[in-house]
């Protein structure tokens, strides 16, 4: 007698419900202890990159004090020379850390756990992390201009121009070893090593444009001029980079807070190839335009607005899933690091693009903008630590109170410190500048610029309680889940 067929589906019904998850192919794929050696040297290269530029804070802070010039006998123009050491390690080398930490667990997953050409990773990670040393030598010799120059601040000295390209051929590297895998490959090419392969690309593009800069500017003397001239365009598309890496991050965050794609991947895809496809107008600015003019200076300016629709359509999205969400749990997961790190990112992220409606590039509105902006990504790589590199190298953390407090700290001192310099920016506070050099009289700037001192603490702390968790969880095996 045959079974009925309501029989053979019991039969066949598994014990628990299926849960669909994102990492699990990336778990399989980085199960080699070489996998997890090489995602650690750039997760240490990240947290390092925070902990220079934490000291660096800390050191301009103490360089301020009134007489200290008499007990510690520091390096001509050291405030300046670390406040660029500071900006680079904390917005340049972290930021690309990051992007190589994606990179690798790409690799891993397209070639489906045993990707070729090893040994140009290993070359990578420690060009990266040798190129590192040379980018903070020169804030502590007697020699060197300090120049101030957007985007990539820069000590006029050989062995800093000599990191910044050491940096620069790691990571490209590691971009020619994602495009040889990827020939051929075994594994899944899924959104994220998309989103990964396109974040590369955009770094070489801007690797183009200061070349085209360098270029053009020809022999010029190397000074605070010469320099922003050529980071000028790269450094926009480093903007672009940043918001690409971004939005990987929350498409990351998202699925494992939901347990769902946070956006369809047929719509994040759009969203990948919208980025990408803006960002190639970059470098043709360059031809449309004369090198380093005024009108194309404009014209790099103009495109940044280029970032706010797919951010919008990647948040229109991301907000019907968490709506779908709540319908269905009727609450919302506040302990659940990646939800908690994907709504405070997209928020701060939201503040900062809302301030950037009215910078003039003069006072510290402009600060407050790329601040709120900069905190909303800090946020959300902060969460993929938690969430994705650290249970990838068997070194997960436990959720605990310090956990989300700490990214509630970072997420409202970078919202107070933004609100500060915006405040103060609004009554003429000048960019750039510190102590009595301000000329700081209206008490609604005064104001705003202890609201920024009061936000830039409550973050340190925030960000300090990240550089101490993450490093204990690198230097130690697999903790309790």
């Amino acid at each position: 007698m045959r079974p009925s067929n309501s029989h053979s589906k019991a039969a066949f019904r598994p014990a628990q419900a299926q849960r669909w998850s994102l990492i699990g192919g990336f778990q399989t794929a980085m199960a080699a202890s070489s996998a997890r050696a090489e995602l650690r040297g750039w997760c240490a290269l990240g947290v390092l990159s925070l902990a220079i530029a934490g000291v660096f804070a800390l050191l301009l802070a103490i360089s301020r004090v009134p007489g200290i010039q008499d007990v510690f006998p520091w390096p001509l123009q050291f405030f300046e020379k670390g406040l660029v050491i500071h900006v680079v390690f904390s917005f340049v080398v972290w930021f690309l850390s990051v992007l190589g930490c994606l990179s690798v667990i790409s690799i891993h997953r397209v070639s489906a756990g045993d990707p070729k050409f090893n040994r140009i990773g290993t070359i990578a990670i420690w060009a990266a992390l040798i190129s590192s040393v040379l980018l903070f030598i020169p804030g502590f010799l007697d020699r060197g201009e300090p120049s101030l120059n957007n985007y990539v601040p820069v000590i006029i000295d050989p062995l800093y121009y000599w990191g910044l390209i050491g940096l620069a051929g790691s990571l490209i590297l590691l971009i020619i070893r994602f495009f040889l895998n990827l020939v051929g490959h075994e594994g899944a090419f899924e959104p994220v090593s998309q989103g990964s392969l396109i974040s590369g690309t955009m770094f070489v593009l801007a690797i183009v444009c200061f070349g085209l800069s360098w270029y053009a500017l020809g022999d010029g003397e190397i000074n605070g001029g010469y320099n922003e001239d050529l980071f000028w365009g790269g450094g926009h598309l480093l903007q672009y980079l940043n918001t690409a890496l971004m939005l990987v991050s929350w498409y990351i965050l998202g699925g494992i807070a939901f347990q769902r794609p946070a956006v369809d991947p047929r719509l994040f895809r759009v969203v990948l190839w919208a980025i990408f496809i803006t960002s190639l107008a970059l470098p043709g600015l360059y031809i449309l335009y004369d090198p380093i003019s005024v009108e194309q200076r404009d014209a790099f300016t103009w495109m940044q607005y280029g970032l706010a629709p797919p951010t919008l359509l990647m948040s229109g999205a991301m907000i019907a899933t968490a709506a779908h969400y709540y319908q269905q749990s009727d609450q919302w997961p506040w302990r659940n690091v990646a939800f908690l790190s994907l709504i405070l990112s997209v928020s701060v992220f939201g503040i900062g693009g809302i301030l950037g409606l009215f910078v003039d590039g003069a006072d510290t509105r402009t600060p407050a903008h790329y601040h709120g902006v900069i905190g909303g990504v800090n946020l959300a790589f902060m969460g993929l630590f938690f969430v994705l590199f650290l249970p990838l190298m068997e070194r997960a953390v436990k959720t605990t109170k310090s956990i989300i407090i700490l990214i509630w700290f970072y997420a409202i001192g970078q919202t107070l410190h933004s609100l500060g310099l915006f405040m103060a920016g609004g009554y003429g506070a000048p960019r750039k500048t510190a102590g009595a050099d301000q000329g700081i009289e209206a008490m609604g700037a005064k104001f705003g610029l202890y609201l920024m001192g009061v936000g830039a603490v409550v973050a340190v702390i925030g960000g300090i309680m990240f550089i101490w968790i993450v490093s204990r969880a690198l230097m130690h095996q697999t903790q309790d889940q």
